[in-house]
């Protein structure tokens, strides 16, 4: 079986109050788990320096990552990191004034970086020096009539209510798409009028593999369109699926596609926010017992879940992606031998 890298975060602990997202977790994390051992190894501990961040109790973890070739693309909140595997060495440091609430980065198809820029509703192309190529408002919006350039964003501890929140980028071809958490949709920012529907509820991941995107929602739905016809064709809610006690699975995020219709997905437990709204599907219909923050094995088609490991215990607290490590491996037998690589994709997803 696989073995994953699971993303995110540690929280800290407060006796008294509940302590607000934005200053909740203390130590970001990159943890190698086994499945088959259910073991674990932590990979990557993280501290984010001074200058990076705001002066009073930052958040400090790893938002969505993307793994490609022999790289894994992470952020926090107001930084980029571009590690080499699997000995994580880090190669890339981006860090700029605009960053702000970062929610997930990747490589581009012109080799830069592009960013999700969600605090101030924005997606960004730099290279890997940090300069600034394209940037993009997803709501169409001139973003520095309501934002200041003057300002460094990454003191800002936060800037919500977000007017759209804009969760994870992702190239069809040289095609960059974002989707939007509060539009429920993902949208081409370099077609514009190009938009897939996701509806169900808002979305965070859009990973696509082969002829296939897929969508998580918050509230445990994969969603899966058709990258041609931008159309979805099939959606998964996991809250039915061996789930008899009817308890609340978490804030889902992070999918990792193993086969065509296995997948793992991460949940985080539920935990207080101002923004009520966004929990309101947290109360519809299942019990008030919350499960811990824990990756699933799902297979799709026969609605089964056949694995479940709690990572809290691995000192993961909030999760925001996972991924299969041993594509890494993958990809080097594709260039050793391309052939065999080629026959091998094929019979995969």
């Amino acid at each position: 079986m696989s073995e994953l890298y699971v993303v995110g975060g540690s929280l800290r602990s407060s006796l008294f109050k509940p302590i607000p997202e934005w200053n909740s977790c203390k130590k970001a994390l990159i943890v190698k788990v086994c499945p088959g051992a259910k073991s674990s190894e932590v990979v990557v501990e993280y501290d984010s320096p001074a200058d990076a961040v705001p002066a009073d109790s930052p958040a400090i973890l790893f938002k969505s990552a993307t793994l490609s070739d022999d790289k894994l693309y992470v952020c926090t909140p107001t930084e980029v990191l571009v590690y080499k595997l699997p000995g994580f060495e880090l190669l890339h440091y981006i860090s700029l004034p605009c960053f702000n609430d970062l929610h997930h980065v990747g490589p581009s198809v012109e080799g830069n970086v592009l960013i999700a820029d969600t605090g101030l509703d924005l997606v960004l192309e730099v290279t890997h020096q940090g300069k600034v190529l394209r940037e993009w408002s997803v709501i169409g919006e001139d973003t520095w009539k309501r934002f200041s350039r003057d300002i460094d964003y990454r003191k800002v501890p936060e800037t919500k209510p977000h007017r759209s929140h804009p969760n994870h980028v992702f190239q069809l071809g040289d095609e960059v798409w974002v989707t939007r958490f509060d539009q429920r949709d993902a949208i081409s920012l370099t077609r514009p009028g190009r938009r897939i529907d996701i509806g169900v509820q808002r979305p965070h991941d859009g990973q696509v593999e082969g002829d296939w995107i897929y969508f998580t929602t918050v509230d445990g739905h994969v969603v899966v369109a058709n990258r041609h016809t931008l159309q979805v064709e099939e959606v998964f809610d996991l809250n039915t699926i061996d789930n008899e006690q009817q308890l609340v699975l978490g804030w889902c995020r992070g999918v990792a596609v193993m086969e065509r219709d296995k997948v793992w997905v991460g949940f985080t437990r539920i935990r207080s926010t101002r923004f009520k709204e966004n929990l309101i599907w947290a109360k519809q219909g299942f019990q008030t017992r919350k499960k811990a923050s824990h990756i699933a094995l799902y297979d799709l088609a026969s609605k089964k879940c056949l694995d479940e490991i709690d990572v809290e215990p691995y000192g993961v607290d909030v999760l925001f992606s996972i991924h299969d490590a041993n594509r890494t491996w993958a990809m080097e037998r594709a260039l050793a031998n391309p052939v065999g690589a080629q026959a091998s994709r094929d019979s995969a997803v």
